[in-house]
């Protein structure tokens, strides 16, 4: 089933737009009460600049490496997330100043890799994220960046709204992959399309031989027109799934492979594995025109305080 839905919202064939058509009843009525939702947000104020990274389709759009190459850039920054995929509730401070306080399971994969990739910041995550911004001020945040926040519309931010190149299917979910109406794009502050204002740039590490794509992210197929020479097989979990070391010893004497490919943030789950692992890392080049808007904001932002 999830299969097919990923089909239906990124790939779809005549198939996929028959059911789409079907539940399109369903998608009105979600992006109405998406709309209902916005129109009636009371944007709170925490008199600190915020900055929201997010998009309007389900699934992977760079988000976590657009997050990791802005904050990269500021001190005393702090990175909010829902933290998805991990296995605790309620608010948990994943780093400070650079020092992991938790584990991936604890803090989802997500933001376990933010937390590593980034030395100088605080990662925090809560379904709260009100509540993860009083804590980040508190411990000296000057700037805050929200992961995923273009829905938390009770929230005063500058929204940047991530894009990719092309969308095959404009309907919102279940018919689509919108999670509002499209043209609610246009209350974003800034929105940034892939492959005009970021590329991805990808490397790996430890490549091997015979390597065995092991991946637990949304809409994995993406990852086709990266891949090295030598893949033989390919395994898919769900997103943000966990992964269990003996059984990919099994699938790697199954396939004849000498290493795991995975990405990066599959590769925060399997720290500490006794396995042979190439490693697949996104960066994303940003154009200087989106680092020029959000220093511009967060300098208007204190001017007017």
């Amino acid at each position: 089933m999830r299969a097919f839905f990923e089909a239906m919202f990124f790939t779809p064939r005549w198939y996929h737009r028959v059911a789409s058509f079907v539940l399109l009843p369903l998608s009105w009525l979600y992006g109405a009460g998406m709309w209902l939702r916005r129109q009636c947000a009371d944007r709170k104020t925490f008199g600190i600049p915020i900055i929201s990274v997010g998009n309007l389709i389900v699934g992977g759009s760079g988000k976590t490496p657009f997050v990791i190459a802005l904050a990269s850039r500021y001190e005393d920054v702090a990175v909010i997330s829902r933290g998805y995929g991990r296995q605790s509730w309620g608010l948990v401070q994943v780093s400070h100043r650079g020092e992991i306080l938790t584990d991936v399971t604890q803090s989802g994969d997500e933001a376990m890799l933010m937390a590593l990739s980034l030395p100088n910041a605080d990662v925090i995550v809560s379904e709260k994220r009100e509540t993860a911004i009083d804590l980040a001020k508190k411990q000296g945040a000057h700037v805050i960046i929200l992961d995923d926040g273009f829905n938390r519309v009770h929230i005063d931010k500058f929204e940047i709204l991530l894009q990719p190149q092309t969308i095959p299917n404009h309907h919102t979910f279940p018919a689509g992959p919108f999670r509002e109406f499209a043209s609610q794009k246009k209350v974003a502050d800034l929105i940034v399309t892939e492959g005009k204002e970021f590329i991805r740039e990808v490397s790996f590490e430890n490549l091997s031989q015979k390597m065995l794509l092991v991946t637990a992210i949304s809409n994995p197929k993406r990852l086709d027109s990266y891949l090295p020479a030598g893949v033989v097989g390919k395994i898919y979990l769900e997103d943000h799934a966990y992964f269990d070391e003996s059984k990919l010893q099994k699938l790697l004497a199954e396939y004849g492979a000498s290493s795991i490919l995975c990405t990066s943030k599959d590769r925060v789950k399997m720290m500490g594995f006794k396995l042979p692992i190439s490693e697949m890392k996104l960066k994303l080049a940003l154009k200087n025109e989106i680092f020029t808007q959000t220093d511009e904001y967060i300098k208007g932002y204190r001017y007017e305080k």
